[in-house]
């Protein structure tokens, strides 16, 4: 923590700040071991999700630039990790599919990025682990940003009338 700002310490929104930078440092190393960047693991994990998409929908789902995503997708087709064919209906879509190879790392990297998210909620038990995982989804919705749903096994949150 940063002694220097004990003001900002009282504040829930930068304590979640400060843990958010922290937790996402372990990811993108874990990342960084298997040659990706975080980028290549939510295009990876897009794929494996929903099946094949355009490049256009891949940056719109992801909230990536079309530049961006285009050298992403560059980079998992020369590591071998996708596809990409032209539409037979409109040859300016590309298609991206994932390849066996792709799924492969998607596998290990879904389990590495697991065993970082231990790491960081290891002061935590479960129970608090599936609160910690609805209050985070609830407020990232709260501010408008698609979530990925309740966590497995964990209530669905109940609104009180008025609020």
């Amino acid at each position: 923590m940063n002694p220097s700002a004990p003001g900002l310490l009282a504040l829930s929104s930068y304590l979640m700040s400060r843990t958010g930078q922290a937790a996402r440092r372990r990811l993108a190393n874990q990342a960084e071991r298997r040659g990706l960047r975080l980028w290549h693991v939510m295009v990876l994990g897009a794929l494996e999700d929903g099946g094949s998409h355009s490049k256009g929908q891949l940056a719109a789902r992801l909230e990536i630039g079309p530049s961006d995503i285009i050298k992403v997708v560059d980079d998992l087709l020369v590591a071998g990790y996708v596809t990409c064919t032209r539409s037979s209906v409109d040859r300016r879509r590309v298609q991206v599919d994932l390849t066996a190879l792709g799924r492969t790392a998607a596998a290990r990297i879904n389990a590495d990025l697991a065993a970082a998210d231990d790491e960081v909620l290891a002061p935590l038990s479960g129970e608090e682990r599936r609160r910690l995982f609805d209050m985070l989804n609830r407020l990232n919705g709260h501010l408008g940003q698609a979530g990925p749903g309740p966590a497995p096994g964990a209530a669905r949150p109940v609104r009180k009338p008025g609020r």
